[in-house]
């Protein structure tokens, strides 16, 4: 796909990986629709003042008029979508938040799933004929490894099991999207790990982790450090420029999945 004037729906670009990913498409010459909510003030303002050359829209992502209301918008001024990015997420870390029993706690389960999955769905049920208007379209689903480590290993500090359960539904959309969307939509999935901005430096679960925790996430990653929102975006990029790729899941870890267990050197063995 040819990204330059093709029109792409962006999701969380006010923050972190949702940002990179913005820029990068909008430096390849396309058209961003950027939704943006005020749950995040300050970010929300530096969103519009960036992409004021774009075209924004506030909308509640997890509510289903919201949703149907920015659909309309968005068909109204484009007629077709050709790109959507489906990247909204709310995890609660543990070292943050503490046990679901807690009271405080008392939405955030529904509120990890309502964001983490069901808003993507939303999503891509509204936008689904805008994306079949076009000649060939795009999604790529954002999701992360929490959907196959779980709240275990030295991540179990920072993944939540709602959040963990959300994101393997994710998987079962990717798949099933791409069987509806064929053969003019293709669907993929990018599985991120440990990113700056998200679950690493820049978010408090991952300051409020000791020194001896934080080198165990790092030791626990094959490359030994934490990715860049700009690292996320170049996937993204290349899902999207991958013609030949539909239903299928990248996964950007730096290794992580694979770490802790060592590989041993080879026996010598037995003589023969």
């Amino acid at each position: 796909m040819n990204i330059s004037e093709k029109n792409a729906l962006v999701l969380g670009a006010s923050r972190g990986i949702g940002r990179a990913v913005a820029r990068r498409l909008a430096a390849e010459g396309a058209q961003l629709i950027v939704p943006w909510m005020n749950d995040w003030p300050e970010s929300a303002d530096d969103l519009r003042q960036e992409f004021a050359a774009h075209f924004l829209l506030e909308a509640d992502l997890r509510d289903a008029d919201s949703v149907a209301t920015m659909a309309r918008q968005v068909a109204e001024k484009f007629l077709c979508l050709h790109i959507l990015i489906n990247n909204i997420e709310r995890g609660g870390m543990p070292v943050v938040h503490g046990s679901y029993l807690r009271p405080a706690n008392r939405d955030q389960w529904r509120l990890e799933m309502d964001t983490t999955l069901h808003a993507k769905w939303l999503v891509f049920e509204q936008c689904l004929p805008l994306l079949r208007q076009a000649e060939a379209a795009a999604v790529v689903n954002i999701s992360s490894i929490a959907a196959l480590t779980g709240r275990s290993g030295p991540a179990g500090l920072l993944f939540s099991d709602g959040y963990a359960a959300a994101n393997r539904g994710i998987s079962t959309f990717t798949e099933m999207w791409a069987k509806l969307g064929a053969p003019k939509i293709r669907v993929n999935e990018l599985m991120l790990g440990l990113f700056a901005q998200r679950h690493g430096p820049g978010t408090r679960g991952w300051n409020l982790l000791t020194a001896t925790e934080q080198e165990q996430v790092l030791g626990h990653t094959l490359l030994h450090r934490i990715g860049s929102p700009e690292e996320a975006a170049e996937a993204v990029l290349f899902l999207l420029k991958a013609d030949f790729m539909t239903g299928a899941t990248l996964r950007l870890d730096g290794g992580f999945v694979l770490g802790g267990e060592a590989v041993p050197t080879m026996p010598e063995g037995e003589p023969l």
